[in-house]
């Protein structure tokens, strides 16, 4: 950029703070917006790429009005951004189409499209076709500008790498905010729960979100020739996100990383798929015959989530006797099976679980902290969540998606032709992301910002990669 304009630039920006100084001041608060938007405006149509990265940066910083505005759930600033990112792409893409047509082919890419074709056709059918089509336009701006348009920002690796250094620093602020908020309560188990508020909206999406973010940032201290100062920076984020997974008291994101790790390691030291199957088998028949032994030690398990103690913590995740967490769970995976068995094959329509699985809640599977209303929330679980809302095709769909990512990543790992920096940086994007769709048995928050972003992104640098390695694209060899 000339000197002239940067001047211009500048310019611009103070111009921009003044006016939206003056607005505040004189309480016009959403006009005070307007210069803002413009700037944005101008970002995403002139300097497209530093546009898609700031996207990165505000993610973890976003906060859902819906705890100002009551009935509306919205993330701001990203998905307004991320709806006005999409239109422009689009037109971008049909005025003159610069994708790679290759990435149509891809297995990641066709099953997610399969899945938003069959979303279509159950919202359609649905119980509510308003929120189903809301659902529906929700999911597109997550996927659309962040997968699609990401398979051509993240063909240069320093791209890869830019945009998970803007997530994961953006991240550890958080994480700082949250621990200094923690801290002045003594770090109690209970305030645990909220303390990460307004940026998350409680401890069991911000745990599996550092649980996301901390295989990235030990890959990214891994890659070779980083400068001293980066590493130590990269170190410092380690030991925050670190302490922010512990004292986020989120069981499934401890478990989700460890097993995670276990997949990682399995991967790396390329374990025999039949000694993987045998250890399946044998595992199951284990189960099978112990069953009675495994239910009785169930029942006596009465460790509560409530307690600090790691290893009682741990112990908790099993009690389904009296842990009001894990049955408040078991009713809602009950609640969505029940909902598939009403209608197995479209589902009540996507979106639409939180408004009707109350009618399906077994009075014995009730806790202390059920509503009688179906008020609180979604399936616990990204499978069940789709399986009540699109029926059996729909999570067929979904875990066909899964499925792609890991076939998708791991023959890249293997194939990928030495032990650099973009092949330290695929294994960490495989733990990362097992990481989440483990955590995804538990929980479902690929319909929030913070996690479809980054869970997207890792995709579509998986897919761009498989097609640089399957074109002989001269990019790999700089990498």
């Amino acid at each position: 950029m000339s000197l002239n304009n940067k001047i211009k630039l500048a310019f611009g920006f103070v111009a921009l703070t003044v006016i939206f100084t003056l607005f505040n001041w004189f309480r016009i608060e959403y006009l005070g917006l307007f210069p803002l938007g413009l700037f944005f405006i101008y970002l995403s149509v002139f300097q497209t790429e530093k546009f898609f990265l700031f996207i990165a940066f505000l993610t973890p910083l976003s906060v859902n009005i819906e705890e100002y505005v009551d009935g509306f759930g919205l993330y701001l600033p990203t998905e307004p951004l991320l709806f006005g990112f999409m239109l422009w792409f689009l037109f971008l893409e049909l005025r003159k189409p610069f994708l790679n047509p290759k990435i149509w082919r891809h297995p990641i890419i066709v099953t997610v499209c399969a899945y938003l074709i069959w979303m279509l056709i159950t919202s359609i059918t649905s119980s509510a076709p308003i929120v189903s089509f809301k659902f529906l336009l929700s999911k597109l701006w997550f996927i659309l500008p962040v997968l699609i348009f990401g398979t051509y920002f993240f063909k240069k690796h320093e791209n890869r790498v830019r945009f998970l250094w803007y997530f994961i620093v953006a991240c550890s602020f958080v994480v700082c905010f949250t621990i200094a908020h923690h801290s002045m309560y003594g770090f109690g188990e209970e305030e645990g729960h909220w303390v990460m508020w307004p940026f998350f909206k409680d401890h069991t999406i911000y745990g599996a979100i550092i649980a996301l973010c901390l295989p990235l940032s030990l890959a990214l201290l891994r890659q070779k020739g980083r400068p001293a100062l980066s590493k130590a920076i990269l170190i410092l984020i380690n030991v925050i996100l670190i302490l922010g997974l512990i004292f986020s008291y989120t069981r499934a994101a401890w478990l989700s990383i460890l097993c995670a790790a276990i997949i990682g390691a399995i991967v790396y030291f390329k374990v025999n798929l039949k000694l993987l199957v045998s250890i399946g088998f044998i595992a199951l028949g284990t189960l099978f015959f112990q069953w009675d032994n495994l239910q009785m030690s169930l029942a006596k398990n009465t460790h509560e989530h409530t307690t600090e103690a790691f290893d009682e913590k741990i112990q908790s995740a099993a009690n389904v006797t009296t842990d009001a967490s894990n049955l408040e769970r078991i009713n809602r995976w009950d609640c969505a099976i029940e909902m598939f068995k009403k209608k197995p094959w479209l589902g009540f329509g996507p979106g639409t679980y939180a408004f009707e699985y109350a009618a399906f809640q077994d009075p014995e599977n009730l806790t202390i902290i059920s509503t009688n209303f179906g008020d609180m929330g979604n399936a616990h679980s990204e499978y069940l969540g789709a399986l009540s809302e699109s029926g059996l095709i729909g999570m067929l769909l979904f875990l066909a998606i899964v499925a792609a990512v890991f076939y998708s990543s791991i023959t890249l790992y293997y194939r990928y032709p030495k032990n650099n920096d973009v092949k330290i940086l695929i294994m960490g994007i495989i733990v990362s992301l097992a990481s989440y769709f483990i955590h995804a048995f538990l929980n479902n928050y690929l319909d929030t910002d913070k996690a479809a972003v980054p869970v997207w992104a890792m995709c579509a640098m998986v897919v761009t990669m498989t097609i640089q390695l399957n074109t002989n694209d001269p990019a790999i060899k700089k990498d």
